[in-house]
């Protein structure tokens, strides 16, 4: 997989879906020009348990009723005992490997997840308002400073919280992180893909890890999955191809130490990059804000980005990650249709301009005689 290698160099456009309570339809996602594959999961069951087939089947047949592919799910959570690594995990982790089996025989062929303790994707504000009147996700520091989780007087409401922990689950569980070293949920997260990852291998699914967002410590907490040295680490744990990640140019980028053109092209040369996630944020000295796709609005080189990743052979998914609210929408922060489709047909055109890019630099010498 060289440099301008068209035979192997693919992508597949996908759009995160929240299921039938999502107020996007899936009709509508269907419409944007290139789109491949649906990204969704099964939201009404709790974390830690096996997802019912029949359940898996009616997303299945959902999606493919209006022509789209059921190829990646995002996510099957994990247990925060498997995290934690308390006694009960093997129950968790068997149930896990159950629900790839069970995505696998669906025809499933990426699983997205994480391992950040307790807190998904977090920030500050989910309706910042921009110049030109749209609203987005933000970051800002001295806001998370204000939240303590432990202090019963602290707002611990911020977005990316598990809504389904009471007050004081919350506070338990984050007294229990805060005692663990990095180390500790390193070992945490090899245990968890020893036993995972030869079930993928079996069932031909690829595992691709969602780096920590932000990629820090919040609250005191590890956070492992964070910039390239710490990719590195996570690749060699289980060193096969289905161990791979996420390229979440979000998460990664909104840290300047991060050089995500580098890490695209790396990993995807590696062939560990099973999905990315396109997204452009602009770097602040206090934090960061979710910007549109283009370039031009963030700190991102999102053109650089997707020629590292083609001129090195990707070949997985890539969605369009979370969008401003634009045109009176409303909805689940970020995850909006028109923005998102913005960016969809902007990656689109992006792909198309990297790929005929690399097709032209193989032409033969004479092609143009007959248009001069």
């Amino acid at each position: 997989m060289g440099n301008n290698d068209t035979t192997h160099s693919d992508m597949k456009l996908s759009f995160r879906w929240y299921g039938p309570e999502d107020a996007v339809p899936l009709q509508y996602i269907a419409q944007i020009p290139g789109m491949n594959a649906i990204v969704t999961a099964v939201y009404d069951v709790p974390v830690g348990e096996v997802w019912p087939k029949e359940s898996i089947a009616r997303l299945k047949a959902s999606v493919e009723a209006v022509g789209l592919a059921f190829e990646v799910v995002e996510s099957i959570p994990v247990h925060e005992d498997i995290k934690l690594g308390l006694d009960t995990r093997e129950r968790y982790i068997e149930n896990y490997c159950e629900n790839i089996r069970r995505v696998a025989e669906a025809g499933v062929k990426c699983v997205c997840y994480n391992f950040m303790p307790v807190f998904d994707w977090t920030r500050t504000e989910t309706a910042h308002v921009l110049p030109d009147g749209s609203t987005t996700l933000a970051y800002y520091e001295e806001q998370a400073k204000a939240v303590n989780p432990l202090d019963s007087d602290s707002d611990l409401t911020l977005p990316g919280w598990d809504a389904s922990y009471s007050r004081a689950e919350l506070k338990q569980i984050v007294e229990q992180y805060q005692k663990m070293s990095e180390e500790m949920l390193w070992d945490n997260l090899k245990y968890f893909l020893e036993r995972i990852i030869p079930v993928a291998v079996e069932y031909n699914v690829n595992m691709a890890i969602h780096e920590d967002d932000p990629c820090w410590s919040i609250f005191g907490l590890p956070r492992i999955i964070t910039d390239e040295e710490k990719l590195d680490r996570f690749l060699k744990l289980v060193d096969v191809p289905n161990n791979g990640i996420t390229l979440c140019t979000g998460s990664l980028g909104c840290s300047g130490k991060n050089d995500v053109v580098k890490m695209a092209g790396k990993y995807a040369a590696m062939g560990r990059i099973h999905f990315a996630h396109m997204r452009n944020v602009a770097l602040l000295p206090n934090g960061f804000e979710e910007r549109a796709h283009l370039s031009a609005c963030g700190s991102l080189d999102m053109f650089a980005i997707m020629r590292a990743l083609y001129d090195n052979g990707f070949h997985g998914y890539i969605r369009p990650d979370h969008g401003r609210m634009i045109w009176g929408e409303s909805g689940r922060p970020g995850y909006g249709l028109y923005d998102r489709a913005l960016g969809a047909a902007y990656l689109n055109g992006l792909w198309e301009a990297v790929s005929k890019q690399g097709q032209m630099t193989k032409l033969p010498d004479n092609f143009f005689k007959n248009y001069t």
